[in-house]
């Protein structure tokens, strides 16, 4: 099964202050602020919704395609994402803008100063999923997750023109989007993925009921947190998979990208819903067990191990057999 995966490639700039930005404002200049903040640590970290899922399924050896744009900088990040098993030629490259980054400042007591900078994600509205299709021989499902706006619109609309499967997962943009946006991105939707309060969201701002979203919908996936995930289709049992028991809460940051591309790999080699929710969740504990969102290692192994004690054996018995 062919998957490309839509979505924003960005690189994160994390820097520390060693005082409180608090201490650094004067409360009758507030109108005429100039501060700089000299930082004791720069972590620069691969990150952006497309590449943190691609690298997931990659690592499970799914090898999805990712369908992005960045800048004339990429070449290092592509490289990386190349020799873990992504495709990243139908990536566009901008001739004039830098890929995408946050730059953002945290104090000692965690609040935090940070910038988004878009640069070449703009240009992801350029490309023409035809192509993509074209090059790999055809597509079997496109993800398209937090991206331009523009280019998130444009994607789904030539899915449905052309009769490709989409997956709608609109995350970080859900905020600024309203409900005539929102109600184009899912209708017709082979799969929806939203957390609990996206959830909510969603209904509130298209003035939909949660059973006419199933309507507009194949399958609703909507991840609990803590709680796992539950998978939600018109008139059928709903099903509901809990997350393996974690070694340590390290960092959430990439967490529910590490899922999508559990259950996206799942469904790349053909199992069940149920089954392609555990992997999900497996993934996303080894995500939260690691700092940064594509620094995690999978051994087959312990992935197995892991899983086996979270799922049972014949859960593991049937995606051991995937597994690179």
């Amino acid at each position: 099964m062919r998957i490309a995966v839509s979505g924003s490639i960005a690189t994160d700039h994390l820097m520390t202050f060693p005082g409180r930005f608090a201490d650094q404002f004067v409360a009758d200049q507030l109108h005429t602020v100039s501060l700089s903040f000299l930082v004791d640590g720069l972590d620069v970290r691969r990150g952006g919704v497309g590449p943190n899922i691609c690298f997931g399924m990659g690592q499970l050896g799914a090898r999805p395609i990712l369908v992005g744009a960045a800048g004339s900088d990429f070449a290092e990040y592509r490289a990386w994402l190349d020799r873990h098993g992504v495709d990243t030629d139908s990536v566009r490259i901008s001739e004039v803008l830098h890929t995408a980054r946050f730059i953002c400042t945290t104090d000692t007591d965690h609040n935090q100063i940070g910038s988004f900078y878009t640069g070449a994600m703009s240009e992801a509205r350029l490309i023409e999923l035809h192509s993509v299709a074209e090059r790999v021989g055809g597509l079997d499902l496109v993800h398209i997750g937090a991206d331009d706006p523009e280019a998130m619109m444009r994607h789904t609309e030539e899915c449905r023109t052309r009769g490709i499967p989409f997956a709608a997962d609109y995350s970080q943009q859900l905020a600024r989007m309203g409900g005539e946006e929102i109600r184009a991105l899912t209708e017709g939707a082979a799969y929806l993925f939203s957390n609990e309060y996206e959830v909510a969201l969603i209904e509130s701002k298209t003035g939909w009921s949660s059973e006419q979203v199933l309507e507009k919908v194949g399958t609703q996936v909507t991840t609990l947190g803590a709680r796992g995930v539950r998978i939600v289709r018109s008139g059928q049992p709903t099903i509901e998979v809990g997350c393996p028991e974690e070694e340590a809460k390290v960092d959430p940051t990439g967490v529910g990208d590490a899922f999508r591309a559990g259950f996206l790999s799942g469904l790349a080699w053909g199992v069940s819903l149920e089954r392609s929710a555990q992997i999900g969740c497996m993934l996303a504990t080894l995500v939260i067990e690691t700092v940064g969102t594509q620094e995690y290692e999978l051994s087959r192994g312990h992935f197995i191990e892991r899983f086996t004690k979270a799922y049972g054996a014949d859960a593991a018995a049937e995606v051991q057999s995937f597994l690179p």
